[in-house]
């Protein structure tokens, strides 16, 4: 099958009351985890490469292992750019192969990011590509995204139907109280679920997307923690909540700092109990082998696409 974008894909999830999960790569293994637990449980999946990855791993490297992924499983697969910064870098991933770009105007005053989504809205159509645009801003650090409490604003409701006409967005990014990074609440988790809903009156049918949605399993946390590594306070969103968000107007559910955290305390607990292993493969096949746990468990018992591709 080849890869596809994700225009489908959100139409069956929105009426199908579930989410897509969108999971960001920046290696084999995780590849490879992901795709293994969607293949198993039979989910459609968005595979996400933030500027970070491509620097890191280089696009065309990736978009070979995602190749290869698709040959494996057969599974309807969007390859994302997340938070694309720049007319540039979205059409270069545009051009690259990706069926699906994130345009973040987010920092830019209403109008101007108006104006930049619009061009590369025009520009991915023209390709066959869809682009999720975004309003309001979410705080917290991952990759090259770093905005504080003091910056951070929910999405105004009274803003998104103008924002969705005038640029032709296939999909939207709302802030209701996630954050990017480990450390998302500092009190109690809430999410404002009367945005969402607000959002979703405005916008009947149209697709919502959820950024900084990792739960921070406390088991990993606390691994990381038991095997030399320092989290304190560090917590997500609670998956009743995204279940929530799953069965409303949002289609798509971001994961990138849970993967991380599966990873790195799989990969500290192997080094404290094998102190003098150097083996990558004894290291990073155990991690691979619990984001595949980690992802299968997601598609099931979160967001509730097993079985839907």
């Amino acid at each position: 099958m080849p890869l596809v974008n994700t225009t489908e894909m959100f139409k069956k999830a929105y009426e199908g009351g579930y989410a897509i999960g969108a999971f960001n790569v920046n290696n084999m293994e995780i590849v490879q985890g992901i795709t293994e637990a969607a293949k198993e449980v039979n989910a459609p999946l968005i595979l996400q490469v933030s500027s970070g990855a491509r620097k890191y791993a280089n696009h065309t490297y990736l978009m070979k292992l995602i190749e290869a992924a698709l040959i494996e499983t057969d599974l309807p697969i969007a390859v994302h750019l997340d938070h694309g910064d720049s007319f540039e870098l979205c059409k270069s991933c545009i051009d690259g192969g990706f069926t699906s770009v994130m345009i973040d105007g987010s920092h830019l005053p209403f109008e101007e990011n108006i104006a930049l989504t619009k061009k590369v809205v025009e520009y991915a159509h023209a390709h066959g590509v869809t682009v999720e645009g975004e309003l309001g801003r979410l705080a917290g650090v991952e990759d090259d995204i770093n905005v504080s409490e003091e910056d951070s604003s929910y999405t105004r409701p009274e803003e998104v139907e103008e924002f969705v006409s005038r640029t032709g967005v296939d999909s939207l990014a709302i802030a209701i109280g996630t954050s990017h990074g480990a450390y998302k609440f500092s009190g109690e988790p809430k999410l404002r679920f009367d945005i969402l809903e607000e959002v979703s009156r405005r916008l009947p049918g149209f697709p919502i997307v959820l950024h900084g949605a990792s739960s921070v399993i406390p088991e990993y946390v606390d691994m990381i923690n038991q095997f030399g590594g320092k989290m304190p306070g560090a917590r997500g969103v609670p998956e009743d909540m995204l279940r929530k968000a799953a069965s409303m107007a949002v289609c798509k559910i971001n994961i990138d700092s849970d993967l991380r955290l599966a990873m790195t305390a799989t990969i500290r607990k192997v080094f404290a109990e094998t102190p003098g292993e150097f083996d990558p493969r004894k290291y990073l096949g155990p991690a691979r082998a619990e984001i595949k746990k980690l992802v299968k468990d997601k598609l099931i018992n979160v967001l509730g696409c097993a079985g839907k591709a």
